[in-house]
């Protein structure tokens, strides 16, 4: 099965995260990054979990806790996963359960962000230390300078937006245009 990648926009929009251990504490890093507004809801919740502007439910996960919510995160014990996926399915919402492949109908990969720009990959759910590894390689090789990228391509494809320049010509005429401003410096 192929998978569709995508960013989702969550800022200002409700997410659930079952769970209340380790794991569920590393998935609210990056939603609280993304502007989510998070709901945590777990009988047991570690401190980690307690930060500004996030709900705490102390108790079981409940169907009714996914109402309009846009994603969710379940980083709970398998029986839970798979409760939480049905309930998520039923409404159309996506859910990631974390090292739960069968459960999960969103996988998440190794993210590296840097100067506004942010590099996802995945195995799929196959294998999330991999996609790790990758990561952190890919970490390595993304230039220190790669802010100045962004913003000198943002400008471009503003003028070229203005200028009527059709898509499928923007790309090679970007690779260009950074080829001769930062070429082997970069």
């Amino acid at each position: 099965m192929s998978l569709y990648p995508a960013f989702l926009k969550l800022w200002g929009r409700p997410v659930l995260l079952v769970g209340g251990g380790k794991v569920a504490a590393s998935k609210l890093r990056g939603l609280l990054e993304a502007g989510a507004v998070v709901t945590v809801v777990a009988p047991a919740i570690s401190p980690e979990l307690y930060r500004p502007f996030v709900r705490l439910l102390r108790r079981q996960f409940e169907p009714k806790d996914l109402d309009g919510c846009w994603f969710v995160v379940s980083a709970a014990p398998p029986e839970v996963n798979r409760q939480v996926a049905e309930a998520a399915r039923l409404r159309r919402i996506f859910v990631n359960a974390a090292d739960d492949t069968d459960a999960a109908s969103a996988y998440l990969g190794g993210v590296v962000r840097r100067g506004g720009a942010t590099v996802a990959i995945s195995t799929g759910g196959r294998a999330p230390a991999l996609a790790g590894l990758l990561r952190e390689a890919l970490e390595r090789l993304l230039p220190d300078t790669l802010s100045d990228w962004v913003t000198f391509a943002e400008r471009l494809r503003e003028r070229w937006r203005a200028e009527g320049v059709p898509m499928e010509q923007r790309r090679p005429l970007l690779l260009r245009a950074l080829d001769q401003r930062y070429g082997e410096t970069g």
